[in-house]
């Protein structure tokens, strides 16, 4: 028999914690995410590149430069003061740069991978490699960004002193792997890209959505376990904050990484090319990290961790992180070791 009573009561419970939680939400000012102040040096096009502050001389005498994926915004790595992956890294001593992929719009569309790659990064790498009068800097890349540094890094191994990527896809064989591998093969991305010309954001983050469709339920759930609690809730709308600013996505360059990556799986074939180059990744001498979480939805672990049979360097080392895609960034086993152990890996390479 039903206990209409405890429904009830259970009813007047959630509605005492909305009243609650409305009452904490006013007291919360507009949250803010990426605040480690850093200073713009370069920009072309919508493309920018800042440089981290330091209040300090920086124990490594080459610079970093960090490029998140173009699909996301790299406010993520720098969330909440005592939630930053860059002030860490920073605190550790080093000198970071920052890409800034910003909002591709309609006059986008054409932009090629080449462009973000050879053009962009390439660019940018070039600037820091003048200003600070050296030959080889040190390079991080995480997801996406990652895959297209180590593109680079297998071009142009003479401007690296190190190469660490996060969470970064690079063997798509598998497309069982999860939903967003077998998605992508079977996407019929030409007629995409022909029909919209910008890939819209909304429908990225969709098929995100999809890899774990509890996860959005049983986050506004966790809501009113928080409600009371003005820096859990503020903590909850900076990371809603961060994963609603998605940029769109040039038609061109989303063609070629679905079709020659996602669905020919050219990279660890070593017959994919760039500007008229293959990339042959027994190129990449570079000294290599490749961080991993071991909980990943989103990038399966082998499709990271099968990158190390096919590269040229000696020098390659797993990281296995315990924890999600996201939780790389914004864990606090991020901060207390992740970080430290990439710093100190970074320097005694330098």
């Amino acid at each position: 028999m039903v206990n209409t009573g405890s429904i009830f009561q259970e009813f007047l419970n959630i509605q005492d914690k909305m009243q609650k939680g409305y009452t904490t939400l006013r007291q919360i000012e507009e949250v803010e995410v990426a605040t480690t102040p850093k200073e713009l040096v370069w920009e072309c096009d919508k493309v920018k590149m800042f440089r981290y502050i330091r209040k300090t001389p920086a124990k490594c005498d080459i610079p970093v430069l960090v490029s998140f994926a173009i699909m996301n915004r790299h406010d993520v790595l720098d969330l909440q003061p005592d939630r930053s992956l860059m002030a860490k890294l920073l605190e550790e001593g080093l000198d970071i740069y920052i890409m800034d992929w910003g909002y591709p719009s309609k006059a986008d569309k054409y932009l090629t991978m080449e462009d973000y790659i050879l053009g962009y990064l390439g660019d940018a790498i070039d600037f820091i490699r003048r200003r600070h009068k050296v030959d080889k800097i040190h390079m991080m890349g995480i997801c996406q960004g990652g895959l297209f540094s180590m593109i680079y890094a297998a071009l142009h191994p003479e401007k690296f002193k190190t190469l660490t990527t996060f969470v970064a896809p690079y063997d798509f064989e598998d497309a069982n792997c999860n939903m967003l591998y077998n998605w992508a093969k079977h996407l019929d991305v030409d007629t995409m890209v022909d029909t919209v010309g910008v890939v819209g954001a909304e429908m990225l983050n969709s098929a995100f959505s999809m890899l774990k469709p509890s996860l959005d339920v049983a986050k506004y759930f966790g809501v009113l376990e928080m409600v009371e609690d003005q820096d859990k809730l503020a903590n909850f709308l900076r990371m809603e904050k961060w994963k609603n600013d998605c940029p769109d996505l040039s038609g061109e360059m989303y063609r070629k990484y679905i079709k020659d990556l996602f669905q020919g799986n050219k990279l660890v074939k070593g017959t994919f090319e760039l500007g008229g180059r293959r990339v042959d990744l027994k190129n990449m001498t570079v000294p290599f990290l490749n961080v991993y979480a071991t909980e990943d939805n989103i990038i399966p672990n082998k499709s990271t961790t099968a990158v190390m049979d096919y590269l040229g360097t000696d020098d390659k080392q797993h990281y296995a992180f315990p924890g999600g895609h996201i939780g790389v960034f914004v864990g606090a086993k991020s901060q207390k070791e992740l970080a430290p152990s990439i710093a100190k890996w970074v320097m005694a390479r330098s």
